[in-house]
């Protein structure tokens, strides 16, 4: 049986559907039991298609940008 450590591994593997039969089989069978993993995996998934609709830049953004960004994440999960 996987464990969510193995399901984390695998994940990217799995939604790129590189898996094997038998490991698709595993991860599947842990997912039905788990609603950690499963819901890691909707994260996983929510993550990529957001990432894939975003536009690509034209220039790289400048250093101000890149600060501003930085400081929005580093703030993302602090405490209100």
């Amino acid at each position: 049986m996987l464990s969510c450590r193995d399901i984390s591994t695998l994940a990217t593997a799995y939604t790129e559907g590189t898996l094997s039969f038998r490991q698709r089989l595993g991860f599947r069978l842990h997912l039905a039991m788990c609603e950690f993993c499963r819901r890691y995996l909707r994260q996983l998934k929510a993550t990529v298609g957001a990432l894939r609709d975003m536009p690509t830049p034209a220039t790289v953004p400048t250093e101000i940008e890149r600060e501003a960004a930085l400081k929005v994440f580093r703030g993302w999960k602090k405490p209100p």
